[in-house]
């Protein structure tokens, strides 16, 4: 009986012994960690450079008074179409009673100078053809008498000038403002009875009408730092206007400044790029409009996304993890050739059947931290 019971007792232990061995193997068995794969695949590749900016014309020009007054009248309006010379507005003279009042004073001076002059010129002339004084003794009376004249008619000018603003009766050309160019009329920043300063050394003057060649358009547009020493003049523009559905326009990159711009804690390089012509095109000025600038492109190469390349910590070469056989992965470096900043293209390293480890975000944090 007591045998029986040990034999049971031992029995018991021992299969308690093999459940625990059991337990415990079952838990140091974690099943391997699974990971997703990818291979290469055959993509087309550009690198670009995206600006933004807007489309405007090649030239504006501005149409400024030649004297100072009123807009009488406008004679065109926003969005016409006119030929060089063809009348924009008509100036009206507004005297400055100070101005007047100088000239006149100068004018009543000329006249007792005139007035002496021809006194002196009358008695000179006498003495001369009685043969008392010398030629030339009277010939310097006379100049005098003869300039004293002139300052009088300049002064007379000066005065019509300052009334009517031209001298003369077919002088009316300074109150008619013209167009100086053929083109568009884009902005009319004056109304009638506004007043007008003409251009000259100390100021710019009043603009009266901004003109513009619609059919000569450039792309202006900004350029990060970082991309800017990408680009060469002469590479192509793909222009996309956001007021135009389903329009491109294409265009040359013909300008790259040499200086940037800060910019909203950033450093922007302007760019430029003729437009080609484009028939029935109905382009404004100051539209909105993005550029691509094509670095590279290559066509139908193999490549794989970016996110799946890893950097070597110590010599920064790229590489990623092949799978050798299930869950079992190998480091393979790689060369790379143009990116997208999504897909790259891969020049050697990666076979067509290989199975390219995919990183989880486990993964990813463990990299991270190592």
């Amino acid at each position: 009986m007591k045998k029986t019971l040990i034999y049971v007792g031992l029995g018991i232990l021992l299969v308690a012994v093999l459940l625990s061995i059991g337990k415990v193997m079952k838990s140091n068995k974690k099943p391997k960690k699974k990971y997703k794969t990818e291979q290469l695949e055959k993509r087309n590749i550009i690198n670009k450079v995206v600006a933004t900016g807007k489309i405007i014309p090649k030239e504006e020009i501005e149409v400024k008074p030649q004297i100072t007054g009123i807009i009488s009248k406008i004679l065109v309006e926003e969005g016409d179409k006119v030929k060089k010379g063809d009348l924009i507005a008509k100036i009206k003279v507004v005297p400055s009673e100070q101005a007047i009042n100088n000239v006149r004073g100068q004018m009543n001076k000329i006249r007792i100078r005139l007035n002496n002059a021809k006194i002196a010129y009358d008695r000179s002339k006498k003495l001369y053809e009685r043969g008392v004084i010398a030629k030339n003794e009277f010939e310097n009376v006379e100049l005098s008498y003869n300039q004293a004249k002139q300052d009088l008619r300049n002064a007379q000018n000066d005065l019509q000038i300052i009334k009517k603003g031209y001298v003369g009766s077919g002088g009316a050309a300074n109150t008619n403002i013209r167009a100086t160019v053929s083109g568009t009329v884009l902005e009319i920043p004056v109304e009638e009875g506004d007043q007008v300063i003409q251009s000259n050394n100390f100021n710019a003057g009043t603009t009266i009408a901004t003109i513009a060649d619609m059919g000569k358009m450039i792309f202006e547009g900004k350029v990060d730092e970082a991309e800017v020493g990408k680009l060469k003049e002469g590479m192509d523009l793909d222009i996309v206007v956001g007021a135009l559905e389903n329009e491109k326009f294409n265009a040359k990159l013909g300008f790259i400044a040499v200086k940037g711009q800060e910019e909203n804690g950033a450093i922007q390089f302007k760019v430029e790029g003729d437009l080609g012509k484009k028939e029935k095109s109905n382009i404004r000025a100051n539209y909105s409009a993005n550029a691509t600038i094509i670095i590279e492109k290559r066509d139908s190469v193999p490549a794989i996304r970016e996110a799946l390349i890893q950097y070597d910590k110590e010599n920064k070469k790229p590489f990623v993890e092949i799978e050798v056989e299930p869950g079992k992965f190998e480091k393979k470096d790689i060369k790379t050739g143009v990116s997208d900043d999504i897909y790259v293209e891969i020049i050697e390293g990666i076979k067509e059947n290989d199975k390219i480890k995919v990183w989880n975000k486990e993964h990813r944090k463990k990299k991270e931290k190592e």
